[in-house]
């Protein structure tokens, strides 16, 4: 008999955050204005969702420009962070639909639920503290692109977060998060369900192209693939 899911790792920006792609576009503003380029928005999600974002510069400029320069990467990676700090001073944040719901369905369920993200601790903890959000309380771990050694899509973020709870089994785990990227670190894990959804950086036949187990439009479509996992887990 296989066991029900104990853990929920999701993604932030995009996932259960909701902040009109500031990181994205403040993150395009970042490399043209440091390389003098015109890349859009579109170019730049395309590329660099889910990404620890020096890593996601890195890769829109081979990708995009056919550039590779890290000493311009760096360059533009700190004009991101300096942009970034103010445009969350600034700008409004709020929880994506159905994410504090959800969060409350699952701490009533005993399911952990644990954020994840591309971003460093810092900028991570600020979008928290704007949110309002605890960790213990609304959500039982946060674990950054920074407190890691590889980023996306391998599976460290998630194995540290099995780690902190002694969860030895990465088939009790779920995955979800609005870019391929997610997906993939999903499957790395080797999670139960690696689930892609559209409310974030990446479209539904973008989702689809990494084979995720779902693709959703909400997140409180959760509740019911939890439902049906977890009974079908108790079949013998």
């Amino acid at each position: 008999m296989k066991e029900a899911i104990k853990m929920v790792v999701f993604d932030m920006a995009g996932t259960t955050v909701n902040e009109n792609n500031i990181v994205y576009k403040t993150l395009r503003n970042a490399i043209n204005t440091v390389g003098g380029y015109e890349l859009t928005l579109t170019e730049v999600l395309a590329y660099a969702a889910g990404k620890e974002k020096l890593q996601a510069i890195k890769t829109v400029l081979k990708n995009s420009l056919d550039v590779d320069d890290d000493e311009l990467a760096q360059r533009m990676f700190t004009l991101f962070l300096k942009d970034l700090e103010h445009a969350y001073e600034v700008e409004e944040i709020y929880p994506n639909a159905n994410a504090e719901e959800l969060f409350a369905i699952l701490k009533e369920r005993d399911i952990l639920c644990v954020l994840n993200t591309g971003y460093d601790r810092k900028t991570a903890e600020s979008l928290l503290e704007k949110l309002n959000w605890k960790v213990g309380k609304d959500v039982d771990a946060l674990i950054t692109a920074s407190d890691v050694p590889r980023n996306r899509p391998y599976p460290d973020m998630i194995d540290m977060a099995m780690q902190k709870f002694e969860i030895t089994d990465s088939s009790v785990v779920m995955k979800i998060g609005d870019s391929i990227i997610d997906i993939q670190e999903g499957q790395q894990a080797g999670c139960a369900l690696s689930i892609g959804i559209t409310t974030g950086a990446h479209d539904a036949a973008q989702l689809r192209s990494a084979n995720p187990d779902y693709v959703i439009d909400d997140l409180l479509e959760i509740v019911e693939i939890l439902e049906k996992k977890n009974i079908s887990n108790t079949v013998v």
